[in-house]
């Protein structure tokens, strides 16, 4: 009797207390109301001050890919045109652990760079240039990690991104919605 409480109360803490994790990798879906509108992410992640009980510290690299084909109507002809939007960046990331739940918020600084590549023309008389245009960025965001496991974390977070160092105003666009899963190591 004594054996299987130990061994109740041994599982239960390896299942709840979520891990002192150093390392995080993690994959994501991510939806925004720019086009194109859906894309993938991926984000490693190192935790700083680690000697902190609750408040966890970290630094996080990310890169967020979307792609998307539209087909264009113009002057009596048509051509399709492929929009890739790629983005990288740092950021400085802060949560509190409570339980298996981890609330956190950040803010960092990145690259974004959007590629136009227009393709199958028919009856265009005049053929449209590829463009290529980069910009740096701020952004902050918020999210919470679930610990399902301690080397399981589903997430999900809101990134807001701004180009301009002025205050953004409601009517812009450029937040998305992050949903994904961290492996801790």
């Amino acid at each position: 009797m004594i054996k299987r409480t130990l061994l109740l109360i041994a599982a239960f803490l390896v299942v709840s207390i979520p891990a002192m994790a150093q390392f995080e990798i993690g994959a994501s879906y991510e939806l925004r109301d720019e086009s194109p509108k859906n894309g993938f992410g991926v984000r490693v992640q190192t935790g700083i001050l680690q000697a902190l009980p609750i408040i966890k510290l970290g630094l996080r690299g990310h890169f967020s890919y979307f792609s998307e084909e539209n087909t264009i109507s113009s002057t009596g002809g048509t051509y399709s045109k492929e929009i890739e939007n790629y983005d990288f960046g740092l950021a400085a990331v802060g949560g509190i652990s409570l339980g298996l739940m981890e609330p956190y918020v950040g803010v960092g600084l990145g690259s974004e760079s959007v590629d136009l590549r227009h393709k199958d023309f028919q009856g265009v008389t005049v053929t449209p240039q590829d463009d290529e245009e980069s910009s740096i960025y701020w952004n902050t965001f918020v999210g919470a990690k679930v610990s399902i496991l301690p080397i399981l974390k589903p997430f999900v977070e809101y990134r807001f991104t701004g180009h301009s160092l002025e205050m953004p105003s409601m009517s812009d666009r450029t937040g998305r919605i992050i949903f994904g899963i961290a492996l801790s190591f």
